[in-house]
């Protein structure tokens, strides 16, 4: 599996893409950032992303994009920022069909260091030697994007299981609340037959009036 790895934000949109199976060692294609200058306006700034995430889904193919959802933080213009960075890159793939995935910052650090709560230069620390590389990817935003990537492999098996025993949970309980609907009208139409047959023998049983 190619998995695309997106680091959202407006001045720097970290990008990896990793390729690999869970269990086994892991490839680095390539790694970089789509920078912005902070001058301009910021649906100028987007464009530039869209275009960035563009060219990185043309040059390298990948078959999933993994975008780190955005939670929230006290500086509100800053997750706004973030956050209309990663709806531009779940919008470029969605155009594409491919699959998107969104990872929480503490999911992506457990799954690459095993704490939810490691440093940068932890996570950093680990890609570097998960993936192989002489040296940790700059700037942190790209050794994130690389971070996401490995994490959606690794997850990607687990989560796909878990989707099968939902959606069978789901047709399981659609099929006995069909087949309970059934047996219910089954009742209610037997109750009606019962109360019909009765009514018509009462009314046999009934004395006849006498004309005068």
């Amino acid at each position: 599996m190619r998995v695309l790895g997106v680091d959202p934000g407006l001045t720097r949109c970290g990008i990896g893409v990793v390729e690999g199976v869970a269990g086994r060692p892991l490839t680095m294609h390539a790694v970089g950032v789509v920078r912005t200058p902070a001058d301009l306006e910021i649906p100028a700034r987007l464009v530039l992303i869209e275009r960035g995430v563009e060219e990185w889904l043309d040059a390298h193919s990948p078959e999933a994009v993994a975008v780190e959802r955005v939670f929230s933080q006290h500086n509100v213009r800053t997750v706004m920022g973030t956050a209309q960075a990663s709806a531009v890159a779940m919008l470029c793939a969605a155009r594409r069909g491919l699959p998107v995935a969104l990872h929480t910052p503490s999911e992506v650090k457990a799954a690459v260091t095993g704490s939810g709560s490691a440093d940068k230069a932890q996570v950093g620390a680990m890609v570097t030697r998960l993936l192989r590389l002489d040296a940790p990817p700059k700037p942190a935003d790209a050794a994130d994007a690389l971070a996401l990537a490995i994490c959606h492999i690794w997850r990607a098996p687990v989560q796909q299981r878990l989707n099968r025993l939902q959606q069978a949970h789901a047709k399981h309980a659609a099929g006995r609340a069909s087949g309970s609907g059934a047996q219910g009208g089954n009742g209610q139409a037997a109750a009606r037959s019962t109360a019909a047959a009765a009514a018509a023998d009462a009314s046999t049983r009934a004395p006849k009036g006498t004309s005068r």
